[in-house]
C-alpha cells in the first residue's frame, strides 16, 4: 500500500485503487487477474467517466452559449482524487470542483466514490452533489471496467459469453468518430445471449440505451465466470480495443453527444440534472460465480 495506491479485500477476493482518477487497477481472486493490466493497446484498467460519458462535438461543451474544451469521457479520470477514508475492506475517495475544472466545466460539484468488498463480492458506488445554492448541475457518469479476455488460459475467446438477465431483442446504437449515430441497428444478442467475437467491435462500443436487464454474467460455458449487476444507470456499453485480451462492461448514466449535435450541453442524452444540494447516486457490483 501506498498514497497513491490503496490494497483491501477479504481473502476471497482482493482489489486495488489509485487516487489517480479513482480508478480500480486491480482485481484478483483465487490467485488469478480479473482485471485487465493496463498496457497497450489501451492504457487504462476502470476509468471513472465524469462529467460526460463519449465523446463532444468537436470536443466542445456548449453551456449557456460559451464554449468549453472537454475531452472523451470528461476529467475524472486525469484527475487527483484525495483519500476520504481506507481501511483493509475498501476506501472513498472525492473530487471537487477547482479552477482548472471550472475552465473545462463551468459548475460546482463533489463525486465521491465507495470501493468495498464484502462476502467476496465488488461493489463500487458513486455520489454527485450539488454544492451550488443557485445552479443546476446537469452531468453524466459512467464505469469502464475492462475484465481480462479469455477468463482461462487456452480458451478461445469466442468460447465466451455475456449472457443477460432478460432478453434484450431492442436495437443497438452504434457510434461514428466516437459520436452516437441516429439510427438503430439489429442486436447481435440472441435472446438472452451475446457471443463475444473481436468483428463485434469493428465499429466501436455496442451500446444499449434501454436496457431491459440490472445484470449480467460474463462467463466460460461450463468454466469460470463474473457475475456483474447494476442500480442506478440507465445505459449499458460493450466495448473492446482491438488486439487487447479484454472486455469492458460499462453501466452508464449518458451516452456521447449524437452526430452533428451543437445543442446546449444539458441537453445531451443521457444527461441527469440536480437541483442545488441534490444528490445523484448510482453502483455496480462484481463477484466470480
Amino acid at each position: 500500500m501506498t498514497e497513491d495506491t490503496h490494497v483491501f479485500g477479504d481473502g476471497r477476493l482482493g482489489a486495488s485503487v489509485r487516487a489517480h482518477g479513482a480508478e480500480l487497477c486491480g482485481l484478483r481472486a483465487d490467485g488469478r487477474d480479473l482485471l485487465w493490466g493496463g498496457h497497450e493497446p489501451w492504457r487504462r484498467q476502470a476509468p471513472v467517466l465524469f462529467p460526460i460519458v463519449g465523446r463532444l462535438v468537436d470536443d466542445t461543451a456548449w453551456i449557456g452559449g460559451q464554449g468549453y474544451r472537454m475531452t472523451q469521457h470528461g476529467f475524472a479520470r486525469d484527475s487527483e482524487f484525495r483519500w476520504l477514508e481506507r481501511d483493509e475492506t475498501g476506501c472513498r475517495l472525492e473530487l471537487v470542483d477547482t479552477p482548472a475544472t471550472r475552465q473545462m466545466f463551468p459548475f460546482a460539484f463533489s463525486l465521491v466514490i465507495e470501493y468495498r468488498i464484502t462476502q467476496g463480492r465488488l461493489t463500487v458506488g458513486y455520489c454527485v452533489t450539488n454544492p451550488d445554492s443557485t445552479h443546476v448541475l446537469p452531468a453524466s457518469l459512467g464505469a469502464h471496467p475492462a475484465f481480462i479476455w479469455p477468463l482461462a488460459p487456452d480458451v478461445p475467446k469466442d468460447r465466451h459469453v455475456i449472457e443477460f438477465d432478460q432478453p434484450e431483442p431492442e436495437g443497438i446504437r452504434r457510434l461514428k468518430g466516437g459520436l452516437l449515430l441516429p439510427e438503430s441497428f439489429p442486436t447481435p444478442i440472441k435472446g438472452r445471449v451475446l457471443h463475444l467475437d473481436e468483428s463485434l467491435f469493428t465499429m466501436d462500443a455496442l451500446i444499449l440505451d434501454r436496457p431491459a436487464s440490472r445484470g449480467v454474467t460474463y462467463r466460460i460455458p461450463d468454466g469460470p465466470g463474473l457475475r456483474l449487476t447494476w442500480d442506478g444507470f440507465a445505459q449499458l456499453g460493450i466495448w473492446m480495443k482491438p488486439g487487447g485480451d479484454f472486455i469492458c462492461i460499462e453501466p452508464w448514466h449518458g451516452l456521447a453527444s449524437p452526430v452533428g449535435f451543437m445543442g446546449d450541453f444539458s441537453a445531451r442524452p443521457g444527461v441527469f440534472h440536480l437541483q442545488p444540494g441534490q444528490e445523484w447516486r448510482a453502483s455496480w457490483q462484481v463477484g466470480c460465480i
